[in-house]
């Protein structure tokens, strides 16, 4: 959700992977690649041209295809970890059930874009949308296209990520309203709990 802490959470778990010394790469979406980036610009103008849902969603998915081929691929092919800010969860949440796609659609147009690349585990960090948005205004954040649809849009795409969590395989509904470092140790946690051969003699 917007203001979940997203970003916040996965710097601070690449930063984590650092200190004990697993090789890794962050990247974010939409973005992560020159061509996504300037995706990312139009994507979320928010004194940008309107545009349809169906242009949002490929639109968002020419960005993640270029993302899976230049630096998630290459990431997992040199054996370091990938941990990505947002990946295939939140098109489902945002475009499938937000803007009336469809689930179903929106996976198979995913598939595509992603050649059939799916994350190991998906941290779904989750807020009522109204603490989300209070959280952005007292960090002074402007908010960008998508996030100024309000919180009835984003109470609705939180709706989705929940059913979305509960559903897919490899995803994780974390309440992310407590402490930045406790949604932090939590994450930890889960990473730890999923992947022992990993992370089980890197706690603290």
């Amino acid at each position: 959700m917007e203001g979940a802490g997203k970003t916040t959470q996965a710097r601070l778990f690449a930063d984590w992977l650092g200190e004990v010394g697993i090789s890794h790469r962050l990247g974010r979406e939409p973005g992560g690649t020159p061509l996504g980036e300037a995706i990312r610009g139009v994507l979320l103008d928010s004194r940008g041209p309107g545009m349809s849902a169906e242009s949002e969603l490929l639109l968002m998915l020419a960005a993640r295809a270029a993302f899976v081929r230049e630096v998630v691929r290459p990431t997992l092919e040199s054996g370091a970890v990938m941990v990505a800010d947002r990946f295939e969860l939140s098109t489902f949440a945002y475009q499938g059930v937000g803007r009336g796609l469809g689930v179903e659609e929106v996976e198979r147009l995913n598939r595509f874009a992603t050649s059939g690349l799916r994350a190991d585990v998906t941290m779904v960090l989750d807020v009522p949308a109204s603490l989300g948005q209070a959280r952005q205004r007292e960090g002074r954040k402007e908010r960008d296209r998508i996030e100024a649809e309000g919180v009835s849009f984003l109470e609705v795409v939180r709706a989705a990520y929940r059913s979305l969590a509960r559903d897919h395989p490899g995803a994780v509904l974390l309440d992310a309203s407590p402490s930045v470092d406790e949604v932090h140790r939590q994450v930890r946690e889960v990473l730890i709990t999923r992947f022992p051969e990993h992370f089980s003699s890197r706690r603290g």
